[in-house]
């Protein structure tokens, strides 16, 4: 379930990186994954709960996962000054 926003992501990064886009911008995707990662987390943990909310719990770690890959393309070739 996580496969179809975490590959939207990583393309979205991809494409603002050939772009030639600033590294905020790049990083962008990235932090939006992170922040719905948390809120659903938080979703399945505080109100569900049980079962259901475990499901929550794994996309949250997945789009989290899908996150950090996301930061490694946009950071992949930028030198530090």
């Amino acid at each position: 379930m996580s496969l179809i926003p975490g590959v939207v992501t990583l393309l979205i990064t991809w494409w603002f990186k050939r772009l030639n886009f600033s590294l905020l911008v790049q990083i962008i995707p990235g932090v939006l994954t992170v922040i719905a990662a948390l809120i659903l987390f938080y979703i399945g943990f505080v109100n569900i709960r049980g079962f259901e909310g475990g499901a929550y719990g794994i996309l949250a770690f997945f789009l989290i996962i899908f996150a950090i890959i996301s930061f490694i393309i946009a950071k992949k070739g930028v030198k530090a000054s």
